[in-house]
């Protein structure tokens, strides 16, 4: 068991919340109970994950994806009442860490990739501010191989762009999620391949023009370790049960 305040004090202080700039409040989103024993985390705070943390027993929900995002609608009616209404009755916690979980050196969705994606030298790439919005790491492959492994570990089909499948591979880019407007500086630092989640119709003729190879691995698909990892971390570090539950997004 765990107090609230003392969990969303060190999880505030690990992922250095207030050197964020972002757009949403990171931290404690929705207050409940005073202790937490089960914690579940998820990519969404979606209304599907919150029945189910509320089937698990759950004290508090611990996601990438909260609430009160910048230009949002203000008003608590529809989707958005139910939801808040739902996590209220049941006096569950709402926790929420957005650019402070893909940022993370070590639980951060980028990092997490890089390890997933099984790529060495693996930091912050220099040409984007802050450090950790967008990481790079290297590899000795092809279009194709990588392709093939990125596929096969988040179990979703790509959109792959220019570039035959022997083209080599040395120097990877990526930023999960909607990080496709960072290609420019993945193809200005000299790499070989550009990875992110989602694509825009302008995306493909940045690749084209400038010679990266780019890969659109689905937002979902790409955002689901970090949270995990954070979860994970807070198990061994307070005892706490921690359930980890993926409601699928084909996004």
């Amino acid at each position: 068991m765990v107090l609230t305040t003392q969990l969303v004090d060190y999880l505030n202080k690990e992922l250095q919340v207030a050197t964020i700039k972002d757009y949403c409040p990171n931290g404690l989103q929705i207050e409940g109970c005073a202790d937490i024993r089960h914690l579940v985390t998820g990519v969404t705070a979606s209304q599907q994950l919150i029945d189910a943390a509320i089937e698990a027993g759950a004290d508090a929900l611990l996601v990438h994806h909260g609430y009160f995002w910048k230009g949002e609608s203000e008003p608590l009616v529809g989707m958005k009442k139910r939801r808040i209404a739902s996590l209220l009755a049941h006096d569950i916690n709402l926790l929420a860490y957005h650019l402070p979980i893909d940022m993370h050196h070590q639980w951060g969705n980028n990092a997490q990739l890089g390890a997933l994606f099984e790529l060495s030298n693996v930091v912050p790439l220099e040409a984007v501010s802050p450090a950790g919005i967008v990481y790079q790491g290297e590899t000795s492959t092809t279009l194709g191989e990588l392709s093939a492994l990125i596929e096969q570990k988040l179990d979703r089909p790509l959109v792959v762009c220019e570039g035959k499948a022997d083209k080599p591979v040395n120097k990877v880019a990526w930023c999960t999620g909607g990080g496709q407007g960072f290609i420019e500086q993945a193809a200005m630092a000299g790499c070989d391949v550009f990875i992110t989640g989602e694509v825009s119709e302008q995306t493909i003729h940045i690749a084209r023009e400038m010679g990266i190879a780019f890969i659109a691995a689905g937002h979902h698909a790409t955002e689901r370790y970090g949270v995990k990892a954070v979860g994970e971390h807070l198990a061994g570090e307070f005892g706490l049960k921690v359930t980890f539950i993926d409601i699928d997004n084909p996004a």
